[in-house]
């Protein structure tokens, strides 16, 4: 009998805040893993540690791996990694209205990961199994704010969160050192945050995020940006700005 049990490492790239001085984009990226694959997961960072010429047990980070070729490594080989399905939530935010300026960088977080966890929720409802979430430490993000925020969604008419599929204890906080899985998750937001946010020459990496095409959650014929990719806001604007997203 297979396990019921799956699980997601979420991260983010970028930042929370909407001002003039802040990151054009933020991205929050859950990889998915169901309990019996863990063990390649681990065994993927393992020999991802060997090919990047690093010790064992060395903690990956995009930052710390220097330069366009450990970084095209990295993504092409997690892009083929079929135990893994990622879903990413992409805030551009200079495609949103003014009246949503003032949030600060706990509301524009969680807020974020409202979208988020919708997609979690079908994904493990659609694979009928139960799904555990842990979120990479966020500086002066306490769990208690977590929880306060999980009940809040409970009470929203509006809220597609399908909780019968999440672990009811809610979701957890942990260190990527620590539990190193969270580690993938970096990796996919920070390559989907590369993929749209231009560097100090302007430019950007949409092919970092293509590698990572084939692991995005998809739903029957649905479009990618519905599940695997969604994008806010998602409207005349942003698609214009972001033509390439819809061929993934």
């Amino acid at each position: 009998m297979p396990e019921r049990r799956m699980f997601a490492f979420i991260d983010e790239a970028g930042q929370r805040s909407r001002n003039g001085k802040s990151s054009d984009h933020f991205v929050m990226s859950a990889v998915i893993i169901r309990e019996e694959d863990l063990p390649k997961a681990a065994a993927f960072l393992a020999d991802l540690r060997i090919a990047l010429t690093r010790r064992p047990g060395d903690h990956l980070t995009w930052k710390n791996l220097k330069g366009h070729s450990p970084r095209l490594h990295a993504v092409t080989v997690f892009g083929q990694q079929e135990w893994a399905t990622i879903s990413t939530v992409v805030v551009a935010k200079r495609h949103i209205s003014d009246n949503v300026l003032g949030m600060n960088d706990d509301r524009s977080y969680l807020f974020t990961l409202r979208f988020l966890l919708e997609r979690l929720s079908w994904y493990a409802r659609d694979h009928g199994r139960e799904l555990t979430y842990t979120l990479a430490h966020v500086v002066r993000f306490k769990i208690e704010k977590l929880r306060e925020y999980e009940a809040a969604l409970r009470q929203l008419p509006d809220c597609n969160i399908a909780w019968g599929s999440l672990n009811v204890r809610g979701g957890r906080i942990d260190q990527p050192q620590r539990l190193e899985l969270l580690q993938l998750a970096d990796l996919a937001a920070s390559a989907t945050f590369a993929a749209f946010e231009p560097d100090s020459y302007g430019n950007t990496e949409p092919r970092y995020l293509q590698l990572l095409s084939d692991r995005l959650y998809r739903r029957g014929t649905a479009p990618v940006t519905s599940y695997g990719l969604k994008m806010h806001p998602w409207n005349g604007s942003s698609k214009a700005a972001y033509p390439w997203v819809a061929a993934l």
